[in-house]
Order: C-alpha cells, then sequence, then structure tokens
C-alpha cells in the first residue's frame, strides 16, 4: 500500500519530534520514515518552508528539529485521521 502525501508528512514530523531537543540528521530520518533521499528532500523543503521544522547547521551537519506550530500541525492531523478512520475514511 501507498502512503500519501499526508502519511508521509506525518511520518517525518512524527519522526523529527521523537528526536528530542538534540534534533535529527538526514540519514536516520531518511531511515525512520522509509523515504529515499530525492522523494524526502521535497517535503522537507515544504515542512522548512511552513515553519513546521526548522533546519539548523551543527558540527557542519544538517539537523531537524520540530518547530512549536510542527507540534500543533501534527497533534491536529492525528485527531483528524483518527477521525476519518471511524468513519471508515483512510486520507
Amino acid at each position: 500500500m501507498n502512503r500519501s502525501k499526508q502519511q508521509i508528512t506525518e511520518d517525518i514530523l512524527e519522526t523529527v519530534m521523537q528526536s528530542g531537543e538534540i534534533g535529527i540528521t538526514i540519514t536516520p530520518l531518511l531511515r525512520h520514515s522509509n523515504l529515499p533521499f530525492g522523494r524526502a528532500s521535497g517535503f522537507i523543503q515544504k515542512l522548512t518552508q511552513s515553519n513546521l521544522i526548522n533546519e539548523i547547521s551543527i558540527k557542519n551537519k544538517k539537523v531537524f528539529i520540530i518547530t512549536e506550530r510542527g507540534r500543533m500541525f501534527l497533534e491536529e492531523y492525528k485527531k483528524w485521521d483518527a477521525i476519518s478512520q471511524s468513519f471508515g475514511l483512510d486520507l
């Protein structure tokens, strides 16, 4: 089964959030989100532009950290997903 864009976005945000305050570099993010680099980079770009995650540089490595806005989005998405599934709808 293929994941929708919303499910991929949820997977990325969930992975970044679970990394906590230290953030996560690109390789573990790709591994945990189960995405190839080319596909993930578009999602990551959209998430940073939407201020849902921040990209910072630590020791010359890109590190991703979820923003408060990203946490709120993820929480609301999970609520909506649960409601839609209770009605038998797949997002």
